[in-house]
């Protein structure tokens, strides 16, 4: 018995372990909003990246992106054009956040729907922020 108590243990050390990592590769409030940038369009430069993700600076979004590149999941290229542009697409291992995109965007929206209803103004004009407290205050008034 004791060590089906131990192994369980062990697996959820494991599984904890892994999340951990996970969020420590997707930390941040910027990440999760730039690799749905390029996920959803596959290829971006940086300029329609800053364009997508509203109210991130040019530094951060510099930042952001080397440590998604550190990270093996997003890949650099610097294409031959004048001015000289960099263009950002996710690699193999990045793709493999897409399920998850996907499932945190059907989420999103259902969030949206049971905090504010479906037939809210705020919803439907989307001047609500997708952050829980944001969605909360926009409820109450």
């Amino acid at each position: 018995m004791s060590c089906k108590i131990e192994a369980f243990q062990q697996e959820q050390k494991r599984r904890m372990r892994a999340v951990q990592d996970s969020m420590d590769a997707l930390n941040g409030k910027w990440k999760i909003s730039i690799i749905s940038s390029i996920c959803c369009y596959g290829k971006r430069r940086f300029s329609d990246i800053l364009n997508d993700v509203q109210g991130i600076s040019n530094r951060m979004l510099s930042k952001e992106l080397k440590e998604l590149e550190i990270n093996q999941l997003i890949k650099r290229t610097v294409l031959n054009t004048q001015p000289v542009s960099v263009q950002y697409e996710l690699t193999e291992h990045g793709s493999t956040l897409q399920t998850i995109i996907s499932n945190l965007t059907d989420w999103g929206i259902a969030h949206r729907k049971a905090i504010l209803g479906t037939n809210s103004l705020i919803a439907a004009s989307g001047q609500a922020s997708a952050s829980g407290v944001c969605l909360v205050q926009a409820a109450r008034n």
